[in-house]
């Protein structure tokens, strides 16, 4: 996806490269979501290392939308390719628009991204606690693959590894 690339999901849903336009509300909605916080620093970061990193942001675009204003970054995904491993950091949706796929949608493009990148393995941590995550990642083709115990702090919970293999396209 080039960074002016849409891919446009129905009439309410694309998804994007994310820009430094969208990172205060990505720090937002990642306060809002219950993250290990990043914060605005470290992402911006990540968007100075374009040719290692997937960084996708969804918007809605519907004026009766239940967000505050048409074209809001309703969520976003942040990854990063090493060799040819697919390691996916961040998901987050905007509490008042989760569990309508926009979460789904952004995994699936990122892998679109990572396997046309050359990755052949995808994983992600996930909370222990976090059933709805776990269950989105299982649609998806994800498989429990490890615990990493004491992973996350406040609160402290241990992680569960989840992988998936990407076929590589011909």
């Amino acid at each position: 996806m080039s960074a002016q690339e849409v891919v446009t999901f129905g009439p309410s849903l694309s998804i994007t490269r994310m820009t430094e336009h969208d990172l205060l509300e990505v720090v937002e909605i990642e306060q809002l979501s219950a993250l290990s916080a990043w914060g605005w620093d470290a992402y911006h970061k990540e968007l100075q290392s374009p040719e290692d990193v997937i960084m996708l942001v969804a918007r809605t675009e519907t004026a009766d939308s239940t967000l505050n204003h048409e074209h809001a970054v309703a969520g976003f995904i942040v990854s990063r390719l090493v060799a040819d491993e697919l390691h996916i950091n961040n998901v987050a949706i905007r509490p008042e628009v989760r569990r309508k796929g926009i979460a789904a949608q952004l995994l699936k493009a990122v892998l679109r991204e990572g396997r046309r990148n050359g990755a052949r393995l995808a994983f992600l941590e996930v909370r222990a606690g976090n059933a709805a995550a776990q269950g989105l990642y299982r649609r998806c083709g994800f498989q429990v693959t490890g615990r990493r115990p004491h992973y996350y702090n406040q609160p402290a919970e241990d992680a569960l590894l989840m992988s998936l293999l990407l076929e590589t396209s011909p």
